[in-house]
């Protein structure tokens, strides 16, 4: 069985590994939270990582607009990728209509992330990111 992995990452990591490690989500991200607490109830995913990748986009330095959502869910056997990407984006629509303005997800069943090198790339930068 699959230990619960939460963990929050600094974003200056060039590609983030999947290290079991447990943190506290730090309060004053709204943002951060409610993707977790949301992602979390819905999925009981047995992975999850939540990266604020806002620094990569010419937004105010703190914001939080732009994310990547690593989840391992049972719950998503036999449901096909596009059906799980609908998923996460349904049970994320208030985010994605007050404030989140990019999300990328990566949506795994237990066996899938089992069988991966439990590598999360990171993204590429905005074209007009950084201060442009």
């Amino acid at each position: 069985m699959l230990a619960r992995t939460f963990r929050v990452l600094s974003p200056f990591h060039s590609s983030f590994s999947s290290r079991t490690m447990t943190t506290i989500p730090i309060q004053n991200n709204p943002m951060e939270m409610s993707i977790r607490v949301k992602l979390t109830n819905q999925f009981s995913p047995v992975h999850l990582d939540i990266f604020n990748e806002s620094y990569m986009h010419n937004v105010p330095k703190g914001s939080e607009t732009h994310f990547k959502v690593v989840v391992v869910s049972s719950k998503f056997e036999n449901t096909p990728l596009l059906q799980r990407h609908r998923l996460v984006n349904e049970v994320l629509c208030d985010e994605l209509k007050n404030g989140v303005h990019a999300l990328s997800i990566v949506a795994k069943t237990p066996s899938q992330w089992e069988g991966s090198s439990k590598v999360t790339e990171k993204s590429p930068a905005c074209k007009g990111g950084f201060g442009k």
